[in-house]
């Protein structure tokens, strides 16, 4: 794909410094950048690179003064990241949207329907009665099961495995690897020492806007739903369990693992590496400093914990603090026992 630079300066509601008939086709990093390539600078520290850069045009600050002469055409914003990042999307909607049509093989089942605009990728797979919408893209090695329900411009990339019954919402992407709606981990002790298998007969609910990243597992619900609310975004390698509601706009980083039947609030952040054990509640606007273990409720909104077992985020640095200085504390302990 093509495009002048004032075709992207019209797409980004910006002024054109230079030529604007310059053509680009690719993005880069502006330390990276050759002819043809449409780059941007918003930290200062990279501004020179913005005067020996290769790149055919750059998307600079309306506010930036130049200190030397620019070879690069500038497309002048008032946010340059944030103008950056809207144009990979829109670059990457049209990497998508090229994407179209039947490749064989692949199977659709009895009762299914699929609607217009739809990519469905070699060796894909898909149940019988599946209510899938417009624009929807299932790419190759895909496993839908029965009664799968999934809603319009959805993105399915490769390998991906959705139980039966699960209910994936519009404008939703699931990357590479995502299994939703695997049996919960429940297992009833008995008598002599075994264990005997809980039958996991719910689903899995994906509301809109929700992004899955690579690898992740969400486990269907012993008996109604496990939950993620719209706007949510779950990073790679992320485990979530049975009867899990996690809810709106809230983020959750890699390696995190949450326990089942717990309930996460609105507009949360959790860092990396969490654990979240099961049966609790985390209130609206919660931040959980990487690695913590969360073993209690949080009950105030916009609370900031942090360690293992998690508490209070400056209360854990003080005792961090403390913690780093036991040795010391413990000769000078000794030391005045002598003395005494």
């Amino acid at each position: 794909m093509e495009f002048t630079i004032q075709q992207i300066a019209d797409l980004l509601k910006g002024e054109v410094e230079g030529d604007n008939t310059v053509k680009v086709s690719t993005l880069a990093k502006i330390e990276e950048a050759q002819t043809g390539a449409l780059a941007f600078l918003s930290n200062p520290k990279y501004e020179p690179y913005l005067y020996t850069t290769g790149a055919s045009a750059v998307i600079v600050s309306d506010k930036l003064e130049l200190k030397k002469p620019v070879s690069a055409s500038l497309v002048r914003v008032t946010d340059p990241y944030s103008s950056f990042s809207t144009l990979l999307a829109y670059y990457h909607q049209a990497v998508l949207a090229s994407k179209v049509g039947v490749e064989e093989p692949c199977f659709m089942g009895a009762g299914s329907e699929i609607g217009d605009g739809h990519y469905r990728g070699a060796f894909s797979y898909i149940g019988n009665n599946c209510k899938i919408g417009q624009n929807v893209r299932v790419y190759p090695q895909v496993y839908i099961g029965d009664n799968v329900t999934i809603g319009d411009n959805t993105t399915i990339f490769a390998g991906v495995k959705l139980y039966a019954n699960t209910v994936v919402g519009a404008n939703c992407t699931l990357h590479a690897g995502v299994v939703l709606g695997s049996d919960g981990f429940g297992f009833a002790p008995q008598p002599d020492g075994t264990y005997k298998n809980v039958p996991q007969i719910g689903n899995v609910v994906l509301e809109d806007d929700v992004n899955i990243g690579a690898n992740t597992t969400i486990d269907c619900a012993t008996m109604g739903s496990t939950v993620i609310r719209k706007g949510t975004k779950i990073d790679n390698l992320v485990q979530i369990a049975h009867n899990v509601e996690v809810g709106q706009h809230t983020v959750i980083a890699s390696q995190t693992g949450i326990s089942g039947s717990t309930k996460i609030g609105n507009q949360c952040v959790i860092a990396g590496q969490v654990g979240i054990v099961g049966h609790i509640s985390i209130a609206d606007k919660t931040t959980i400093g990487a690695q913590s273990g969360v073993s209690k409720t949080v009950k105030e909104s916009g609370t900031i914990i942090q360690g293992s077992p998690a508490f209070d985020y400056k209360q854990n640095l003080k005792a961090i603090t403390v913690f780093r200085k036991l040795p010391e504390i413990q000769r000078e302990l000794e030391e005045l026992r002598e003395k005494i």
